[in-house]
C-alpha cells in the first residue's frame, strides 16, 4: 500500500511540475480563442462547474469495439484509476448549456498537456459524437460543454490545465483507496460509505451516477472561483435515482 500511494504521489508531483498546474488560476475570458463564432447567444451564463470523473471498469465493460485512441483497450500504462470526463459549467436547475460558442479545437495549443491528457484524461471509445462540431476528431476536441465556461475560463489551454488542476487536487481515487474502497468484481460497498469518504475528504456531498449496481461516475462540484460545493444531483441519491444502497467498482480489463 505505501509503495502504491508513493508512486502515485510521484507521478501527481512530476505531472504538476511540469504543467505548472499548482500556480495556475484562470483569467477571465471565452474559451474559444482569437476567432469566436457565438453558436447560441440566448443561455444565459452558468452557475457552477461539475468536474465529471468517469470509473473505467465500468464503462469499458459496455465497449465493443478497439481502435488506437480507445484507452479500454490498452494492454499497458492501462487507466486504473478515475479518469476525467469533462468540466462542465452547469445551472443550478439541474440543466446546463452546451455548444456556446465555436471555433476549431487546435490540439497544438495544449501540446504540453498531451501526455498527460492521455493518461488521465483518455477516450474510452472510437468515435467522438458532438452537437457542436459534427465529424471526427480528437476526443478533447468535441468537448461540447467546455465552451460554455466563459467568463470565466478564457481560452482552450485555460480550459484544459484548470480541468487537470481541479482533478489532481480532488483525487477521488486516492481518497477511496485510504477508505478501503478499491477495484473488485466480487465487492460490493455501501453507497454511504463511498459518499462519506469524499464528504470528509473535501467538505462537500458528490453527485454520484451509476450503471446498475457498478459506480460509472462521481462527479465533484466547484462555484465559479473554484471553491467546492455540494452539487445539485447529490439531492437525489437518498431517493435511489441513479444508484443502489450497495454499489461495485469494477476491475478494469483491457479489451484488445
Amino acid at each position: 500500500m505505501a509503495s502504491r500511494r508513493s508512486l502515485l504521489l510521484l507521478l501527481q508531483v512530476l505531472f504538476a511540475t511540469v504543467l505548472s498546474v499548482s500556480a495556475y488560476l484562470p483569467e477571465t475570458g471565452r474559451l474559444a480563442g482569437d476567432d469566436v463564432v457565438e453558436v447560441n447567444r440566448s443561455q444565459r451564463e452558468f452557475d457552477y462547474f461539475a468536474l465529471s470523473l468517469q470509473w473505467p471498469g465500468t464503462y469499458c465493460r459496455g465497449t465493443r469495439h478497439c481502435c488506437s485512441k480507445n484507452a479500454c483497450c490498452r494492454s499497458s500504462d492501462t487507466p486504473t484509476q478515475f479518469t476525467i470526463h469533462g468540466l462542465w459549467p452547469d445551472y443550478n436547475d439541474g440543466s446546463w448549456p452546451s455548444c456556446c460558442y465555436r471555433s476549431d479545437f487546435n490540439e497544438k495549443e495544449i501540446s504540453t498537456l498531451v501526455d498527460g491528457m492521455e493518461k488521465y484524461w483518455p477516450s474510452l471509445s472510437c468515435g467522438s459524437p458532438s452537437s457542436c462540431h459534427g465529424g471526427k476528431g480528437s476526443f478533447w476536441g468535441h468537448e461540447k460543454h467546455g465552451t460554455c465556461s466563459s467568463p470565466v475560463i478564457r481560452d482552450e489551454y485555460s480550459y484544459f490545465i484548470t480541468t487537470l488542476n481541479l482533478y489532481f487536487k480532488h483525487n477521488v481515487t486516492d481518497v477511496l483507496y485510504q477508505a478501503g474502497y478499491v477495484a473488485s468484481n466480487s465487492e460490493k460497498y455501501p453507497l454511504g460509505g463511498i459518499v462519506t469518504a469524499i464528504q470528509n475528504a473535501f467538505h462537500i456531498t458528490p453527485e454520484v451516477v451509476c450503471k446498475r449496481d457498478a459506480i460509472d461516475e462521481i462527479r465533484i462540484c466547484f462555484y465559479k472561483d473554484f471553491k467546492p460545493r455540494d452539487c445539485v444531483g447529490s439531492k437525489d441519491m437518498t431517493s435511489k435515482k441513479s444508484c443502489p444502497k450497495y454499489v461495485s467498482l469494477p476491475e478494469y480489463t483491457p479489451l484488445g
